[in-house]
């Protein structure tokens, strides 16, 4: 299929934030908006730490039960716009990808078109982000996450540790960082949902799959990689969660044994977040999956049938007659399509993405050991197990 200029591009990169990155010269090729996150994370921590100073608090702002801060402003910020720079590309590849290769046939491609076009007003909707930058001014009102949230996190806690003063300090954290950051946040919650939405619109087309695709996955091969291009947010999400917890910890609020159901939790969150979406082409692929191998098992049995009758039935055949005949190679060939279809995955992703998940949630997490095992005792353990001594 030849490729259409008219034909609309998917991206779910837009709304009043985007467009100003772009006139500050912070946006690149309309894609790439990692300038644009650190700014806006360093010129926040900049100031903070300034403030900090000045106020004679630089001591406190850099311990332990403030490492949420840091890492809300230092890592979580940048990496939102990182992982928009690497997936908004994957997605459009994706559509060209499915159109390209036929999987969304030319009757199709109207509606497809349509849904791209919907989506695209949607996020360029200013709307939205008046709305999450109001919320995010607004979490104060939920009393009831702030278990969740660290000592960082929520306004009492913050308010409490000044002896119930707003200082310079805490007065810019909590009206300029830590809206900024949950209005990233609901940003991307809301950008996770549209692609939730498209891909919806995209489980109810005709779609024209194929179930002996070398992909493994009828032709939907190509949406892992657009998945795995979330990495960066997971990574985020355990990040943020594990400053909270350590600030938890350290706070004697949260006992170290609660974090065994916590990281399960989280697992089990960033699962349904990236891998969720992933289910809505279960049915689409079940049926593709059962329809191949109804049909090439029934071709197999013919073939086979018919191969058995001319070279071991027939009292003719010979060694010699069998060199260089090409229906050995043809039913090879046919048993490896049989164990495709029968392979095929019924969601298209690997274990290898599961493993990816788990890895960028658990290894966050792995400092907050330091927190009840200290660093010598951690290497003695490691040593006993290893040498048996």
């Amino acid at each position: 299929m030849t490729e259409d200029p008219k034909f609309p591009e998917l991206s779910l990169l837009g709304g009043p934030l985007q467009r100003l990155g772009v006139r500050l010269g912070l946006v690149r090729r309309e894609t790439d908006t990692i300038r644009l996150g650190l700014a806006l994370g360093l010129s926040a921590w900049v100031v903070l730490i300034a403030l900090a100073l000045l106020q004679g608090v630089g001591r406190r702002v850099f311990s332990l039960a403030v490492i949420g801060v840091h890492v809300r402003l230092l890592a979580a910020i940048p990496l939102f716009f990182l992982a928009e720079t690497l997936v908004a590309p994957r997605m459009a590849e994706f559509v060209r990808n499915i159109r390209g290769s036929g999987l969304v046939p030319e009757t199709e491609s109207p509606g497809l078109a349509s849904d791209i076009r919907r989506v695209g007003r949607m996020k360029d909707s200013w709307l939205a982000e008046v709305f999450f930058l109001l919320l995010a001014f607004a979490f104060p009102l939920f009393g009831s996450m702030a278990h969740l949230q660290g000592g960082t996190g929520n306004w009492t806690a913050i308010l409490a540790q000044a002896g119930g003063k707003l200082t310079m300090v805490n007065g810019w954290y909590l009206m300029v960082c830590l809206p900024l950051f949950r209005f990233l946040l609901l940003r991307w919650l809301w950008h996770l949902g549209l692609w939730w939405y498209f891909l919806g619109r995209v489980g109810k087309l005709k779609l024209d799959l194929v179930p002996t695709h070398s992909d493994g996955a009828g032709g939907l091969g190509y949406l892992e990689v657009v998945q795995e291009h979330f990495i960066p947010l997971a990574l985020t999400i355990s990040a943020v969660l594990s400053a909270s917890f350590a600030e938890s910890i350290s706070a004697g609020t949260m006992a170290f044994e609660a974090l065994y159901s916590l990281v399960a939790t989280v697992l089990i969150v960033v699962a349904a977040l990236f891998i969720g979406p992933l289910f809505i082409f279960f049915r689409k692929l079940w049926v593709c999956r059962s329809t191949g191998l109804s049909e090439y098992m029934a071709m197999a049995s013919r073939y086979v049938r018919a191969f058995d009758g001319k070279w071991i039935r027939d009292e003719n055949a010979s060694g010699e007659s069998q060199l260089g005949t090409a229906d050995m190679q043809s039913l090879a060939d046919l048993t490896n399509s049989v164990r495709v279809v029968r392979d095929m995955r019924v969601v298209p992703v690997s274990r290898r993405f599961l493993m990816e998940l788990a890895a960028c949630v658990i290894l966050p997490m792995l400092p907050l050991l330091l927190l009840k095992y200290p660093v010598s005792e951690i290497a003695a353990r490691l040593f006993r197990a290893m040498t048996g001594l």
